[in-house]
C-alpha cells in the first residue's frame, strides 16, 4: 500500500509548511487564490509566512481505488487554489522525469509539472512556488545522473529557478521556484539541501544559514496522536527562532 489516508486537513500556521492532501481542501477548483504573495512585503522572509502545500502533489491517478491516489485537483488547480508547496516524487527513466507513486505512473511526466508551474508563474510574477523533488521508484535505461537529468530541466527555463542554499526573501523567490532538494548534488548550490530527510518520523536539518525542522510521521497508530504531533509542531512554530523552516505534514 502506498497510499496515505485522505482524512487529512490542510492548515495556514505561522513560520511553516503544511502539506496534505488537496482533496480534502475544501475548496472549489475554480475559486482562485492565485495572488495572495502579492498582499505581502517583498522583504519577508519565507520562514515567515504561513504556505499552504500538498503531499504527493502529483498523485492524481491510481488502477485500483485507495492504493495510490492522494489529491483531486491537477498542479494547475492546486496554485489557482492557493497552494504554493508541492511535493513531487520522479521516477528516473529513460534519462528523463516520470511522475510517480511508488511504483504507480501518475501518468505526468517533470515537463508537465514545469508547464503547469512556469505558466502560473508567467500569470502570476507576484507569486512564487516551493518544490520539494526526491526520487520516487526504481531507476531505469539511464545513461546520466538524477541531478543531471535535473539539469537538463532546469537550463530550459533557468531565470525561473531559485538555486541558492539560503531560504530567500519574499522579493528574491518573486517569479520562481525555489528548489527543496531531496536527491544528491555533486555541483553546489543547489536549492535547500533536505538529503537529509528521515523516514517517519520529526527531525531537524541543519542547512547552514538556515535550519530544517520536519515532522513527517506518516505510520500513524491514531488521529489523536497524529494531530498531537501536528499542534505540537504548530506551537513550535509560532514560538521559536523566524529562521527556522518548519514543514509539517498533516497526511498519514
Amino acid at each position: 500500500m502506498f497510499k496515505r489516508s485522505k482524512a487529512k486537513l490542510v492548515l495556514a500556521v505561522l513560520s511553516i509548511f503544511i502539506l496534505s492532501s488537496a482533496g480534502l481542501l475544501n475548496v472549489n477548483a475554480a475559486y482562485t487564490n492565485s495572488d495572495w504573495m502579492g498582499w505581502i512585503s517583498g522583504s519577508k522572509s519565507l520562514t515567515q509566512l504561513s504556505i499552504p502545500g500538498t503531499h504527493d502533489s502529483g498523485a492524481l491517478y491510481e488502477p485500483i481505488p485507495g492504493i495510490a491516489k492522494c489529491q483531486n485537483l491537477t498542479i494547475t488547480q492546486q496554485l489557482n487554489a492557493g497552494v504554493r508547496y508541492l511535493d513531487i516524487r520522479c521516477r528516473h527513466i529513460n534519462n528523463e522525469f516520470a511522475i510517480h507513486h511508488g511504483p504507480i505512473f501518475q501518468n505526468m511526466y517533470f515537463d508537465d509539472v514545469l508547464s503547469a508551474c512556469i505558466g502560473f508563474l508567467n500569470q502570476n510574477p507576484t507569486e512564487c512556488i516551493i518544490m520539494a523533488i526526491k526520487p520516487e521508484h526504481t531507476e531505469s535505461g539511464n545513461t546520466r545522473t538524477f541531478e543531471e537529468t535535473f539539469n537538463a530541466y532546469m537550463s530550459q527555463n533557468p531565470d525561473k529557478w531559485y538555486t541558492s542554499s539560503n531560504i530567500p526573501i519574499l522579493g528574491l523567490a518573486r517569479g520562481k521556484i525555489v528548489l527543496v532538494r531531496r536527491f544528491p548534488a555533486a555541483t553546489l548550490p543547489k536549492g535547500i539541501d533536505a538529503t537529509g530527510w528521515a523516514d517517519n518520523t520529526t527531525f531537524v536539518i541543519n542547512c547552514g544559514l538556515n535550519n530544517i525542522k520536519i515532522q513527517d510521521q506518516y505510520v500513524v497508530p491514531d488521529n489523536a496522536q497524529k494531530w498531537a504531533l501536528v499542534q505540537n509542531m504548530y506551537n513550535e512554530a509560532k514560538s521559536q527562532n523566524p529562521t527556522w523552516l518548519y514543514i509539517n505534514f498533516t497526511s498519514g
